[in-house]
């Protein structure tokens, strides 16, 4: 292994945030290529070059180790669609996010931080952030929905889009079957249907 930058001496966006990028690189490739039971911080040390005794320095666990790349998977931007219909914005929402997780590589990254937030209560905390914030932004399909009236003002857009998600995280996470474009256009079409029948209304 290559000898690593001293964490915490470099200026921000120099060698310290390079040790960080190549130590969370190896993360994402460990979990693609051995899922969470693979996960090692010495197979991350091997893989990102970077010295062991800094990773239990830095992140002391896989735990952290994999708290710290959720954080960074929350950063990243997701696409909304805007086309300027309900319906077609919860399917092509529904696609993307089933097409994403039809990349192996993805899934398999997915299953792992799944399986840490199950061990680490960080991990958890991180993982339901970026759910929510994910979700959040999402409800803007919703809101603009409600702005065209499609949709009565008392329409909860978080549970809107959670019910788009919720059986494409089911299928892979739970029954651990395929996650195709029939699966996502059902979960699209019941979505839709949902609410414009009010079932996800404030209460």
């Amino acid at each position: 292994m290559g000898g690593d930058p001293q964490v915490g001496s470099a200026r921000p966006g120099g060698r310290t945030a390079r040790t960080r990028a190549a130590v969370l690189d190896a993360v994402r490739d460990e979990l693609a290529d051995a899922g969470y039971a693979g996960l090692t911080l010495e197979r991350v040390a091997e893989r990102s070059g970077v010295h062991l005794a800094t990773l239990y320095r830095r992140w002391r666990t896989v735990e952290g180790l994999v708290t710290d790349l959720l954080g960074e998977i929350g950063k990243s931007e997701v696409p909304i669609p805007d086309t300027g219909s309900l319906r077609s914005d919860l399917r092509a929402l529904a696609l993307e996010i089933a097409r994403l997780y039809q990349q192996p590589r993805m899934r398999a990254v997915i299953e792992g931080v799944v399986a840490a937030a199950v061990r680490s209560p960080e991990a958890s905390a991180a993982w339901a952030s970026v759910i929510a914030e994910r979700n959040r932004l999402a409800a803007r399909i919703v809101a603009r929905a409600v702005e065209r009236g499609e949709l009565p003002a008392e329409t909860d857009g978080v549970a809107v889009v959670s019910a788009v998600g919720a059986p494409i995280y089911y299928r892979m996470l739970v029954a651990r079957g395929p996650v195709d474009d029939a699966l996502a256009e059902t979960a699209a079409a019941a979505a839709y249907a949902g609410a414009l029948g009010g079932a996800f209304a404030h209460t």
